[in-house]
């Protein structure tokens, strides 16, 4: 009998990781056991995704808000930093910038409007329209910012993150100034010495500081690049895609993780016999149509993956067949047409009509985003995702 499902995604659950758990290990069981419980079976080209929170935290990738400041303050001087581009989040960076503020004497803080780079909204467009401002070319100060748009709390958080950023500041000792401008060359009028928190352009914000006459310039991804007093650090990213610990510290995102996702696939292939492929995720790439967020503020959606899950899917539309190639056909006619269509289709369907209106995005994006969705950020306790019939199609 033909199977009736098509991609399943579990949720599975594992004990509470702390560091030095041998994670691999727990995965792979946590897995095992969770197909005896619920009487499924493992399959080839399986997907087990795991969250990159777990990961972290068996490295013991910690930093605390001190370690941060030291870093700072051997980075950029210790007199006045420019601060740019932060997205609006408690979790995200609010402890970063503690250990930013504690590591200079005064912080301008420089914030994209109308919105941060992830879509949380200081004002509203319909606000800068009616005020008749620019945003690509008007620099307002923060006294301008409140006599045209007042008092604007975030829609979900209820927090004014202005104010929020600006008390957190003066509570961690140093001056501050804020500012609302969109180019990054504006923060050079202040100082040159600017750390750029934007995320996914952070090279392009680098590259035009450098030209126009920055002294020094640190993304995010430059702080905590190594070890301070016995911290943890990621030599890659820094504090990029670090999320809030405590008051004083936060997680980064995972160190290098590729040894153990392949040390998973090894270990379920010897317990199953079964090719599963295994990817680490954080935030998932999607838009949230109410707030107009754009979840992923990680730097990336998967640090680390096995081969099997490289590249974009190859697949055929088949409301496009059934209209086109197909349209004089019913029934068991027009599903063994459709058949024969997926079993014949190339291995590259890049620029083919049929092919039109799938998703042209990397599958580790996809699967990264579906496991992020089903495993969520509360209290659901599943930090491991089991995707089932990811790779199937009409003919399985």
């Amino acid at each position: 009998m033909e199977r009736k499902v098509g991609t399943i995604s579990r949720g599975v659950r594992c004990p509470i990781i702390r560091e030095k758990d041998d994670l691999a290990n727990i995965v792979v069981n946590s897995v095992m056991e969770a197909a005896e419980s619920e009487g499924f079976a493992l399959r080839d080209r399986d997907v087990v995704a795991v969250t990159e929170s777990i990961v972290a935290r068996s490295q013991g990738n910690y930093v605390s808000v001190d370690a941060i400041a030291a870093d700072v303050k051997e980075k950029l001087g210790g007199e006045t930093v420019g601060v740019i581009f932060p997205i609006l989040s408690r979790n995200r960076f609010a402890i970063c910038l503690r250990g930013i503020a504690k590591g200079a004497k005064k912080i301008v803080l420089m914030l994209s409007y109308p919105s941060d780079e992830v879509g949380n909204e200081l004002v509203s467009i319909e606000k800068l329209d009616d005020a008749g401002i620019n945003p690509y070319s008007d620099v307002l100060t923060l006294e301008k910012y409140r006599e045209l748009f007042g008092e604007n709390k975030h829609e979900f958080t209820g927090v004014d993150y202005v104010e929020y950023y600006g008390n957190l500041i003066r509570e961690c000792g140093a001056e501050v100034e804020i500012i609302f401008a969109n180019n990054p060359k504006t923060i050079l009028n202040y100082t040159k010495n600017v750390i750029n928190c934007d995320i996914h352009t952070r090279a392009r914000t680098k590259r035009i500081l450098l030209k126009h006459g920055a002294e020094r310039v640190c993304g995010l991804d430059d702080l905590m690049t190594s070890s301070v007093n016995g911290s943890g650090y990621n030599e890659k990213y820094g504090l990029l895609g670090s999320n809030k610990s405590t008051e004083d510290m936060v997680k980064l995102f995972p160190r290098e993780c590729q040894d153990l996702v392949e040390d998973i696939q090894k270990s379920l292939k010897e317990k199953t016999g079964k090719h599963i492929e295994v990817m680490v995720y954080g935030d998932g790439a999607f838009k949230d149509p109410q707030g107009k967020i754009w979840e992923l503020a990680d730097p990336v959606v998967s640090p680390a993956y096995t081969s099997g899950l490289e590249g974009t899917p190859n697949e055929l539309k088949l409301k496009y067949l059934a209209d086109n190639d197909f349209a004089d056909l019913n029934g068991e006619e027009l599903q063994h047409a459709i058949e024969e269509k997926i079993k014949e289709k190339d291995d590259n369907l890049k620029g083919n009509m049929a092919s039109q209106g799938t998703t042209p995005r990397k599958l580790t994006d996809l699967i990264g985003s579906l496991c992020d969705l089903t495993s969520g950020s509360g209290d659901k306790g599943t930090p491991i995702v089991l995707v089932q019939g990811y790779f199937d199609n009409f003919t399985n």
